[in-house]
């Protein structure tokens, strides 16, 4: 059978939220032609997941173990073993919604666009109050009614891109960033240095389910520092790092602490609706300024499967 789609599903150690998402896929009204789960975890927890999903779907489910745990090895074993001129992925906390795929392929197509995004609605469960509007911030991709082209990009669940019109190294996520994350950031950095445009799919809407491991203080200020770091590491990434464009967000950075730190602190004494948002704002520029060495945190990896 020629196939045309893949959808690309890695997943480290959520077997619930690995079955939601292939079940949301199983619902598609546009099918894929193929499902690859990545299986990242040591141990292989994926793999009776995947054998299930083969009894009951309309395409072919791969399964693939990646044992060597980075998000980057997951995601480049992914790209390997698909076999489809379109590549879309979702990540294992994410439900498609039934139209998902028809409308990330109709805006490719339409375009004439080689990546797509769509949307994303960040849910929680069992919090409230300030640390849920974080959360639903930080784990929320949100854009216009309509589809557009993008000027930049966004990160890897709920995309697509079309092989036939970029070009791929052999891997082309980045494994120094297998820890960090920030490889997708990379990978789509490297697309638009091609030349490569984006475009935003306004009706392919996917969940993204936040676990509780993820909705602690610690893990989304984490969470937070790390975004802001995303725009000067990309700028100092590569074999010629832009050391100019590193110096001018450092400096609106420091520019965006000096502007919304007092704001953070009112706002959130004050316990008014716009805290999460000033918390974030500025949690993200101490990131800009400090964007190297000791002060990026780990989500995956080897860290990960420490836990």
């Amino acid at each position: 059978m020629m196939v045309t789609v893949s959808v690309v599903v890695p997943t480290f150690r959520r077997p619930e939220g690995l079955k939601a998402a292939v079940a949301s896929l199983i619902a598609q009204s546009h099918q894929p032609d193929e499902l690859v789960i990545i299986d990242n975890s040591p141990e292989g927890s994926a793999r009776q997941t995947a054998q299930n999903a083969r009894a009951v779907a309309r395409f072919d489910v791969v399964y693939v173990h990646e044992p060597s745990p980075g998000v980057a090895n997951a995601r480049n074993a992914g790209l390997a073993a698909a076999k489809g001129r379109y590549i879309a992925f979702l990540d294992d906390d994410e439900i498609a919604t039934p139209l998902w795929l028809a409308a990330l392929l109709y805006t490719s197509r339409s375009m004439n666009i080689p990546v797509v995004f769509g949307p994303l609605r960040g849910e929680t469960h069992g919090i409230s109050g300030l640390r849920d509007q974080m959360a639903r911030r930080l784990y929320s991709r949100r854009g216009p009614s309509d589809d557009i082209l993008l000027d930049e990009p966004f990160g890897c669940g709920n995309s697509l891109i079309d092989r036939e019109n970029i070009s791929l190294p052999e891997s082309p996520f980045d494994p120094s960033l297998n820890e960090t994350g920030g490889e997708d950031d990379a990978f789509f950095a490297d697309l638009e240095n091609q030349g490569a445009q984006f475009a935003w799919s306004a009706r392919a809407h996917a969940i993204e389910c936040v676990d509780g491991n993820r909705t602690s203080w610690r893990h989304l200020l984490s969470r937070s520092f790390a975004f802001g770091q995303g725009a000067t590491q990309n700028s100092a990434y590569g074999d010629k790092p832009n050391w100019l464009k590193v110096c001018f967000w450092m400096g609106i950075g420091l520019a965006q602490l000096v502007v919304y730190s007092p704001l953070a602190g009112l706002s959130a004494a004050l316990k008014l609706s716009s805290a999460a948002e000033f918390i974030d704002k500025t949690v993200q520029a101490a990131g800009k300024v400090m964007w190297f060495g000791w002060f990026v945190p780990k989500f995956y990896g080897e860290s990960a499967a420490a836990e």
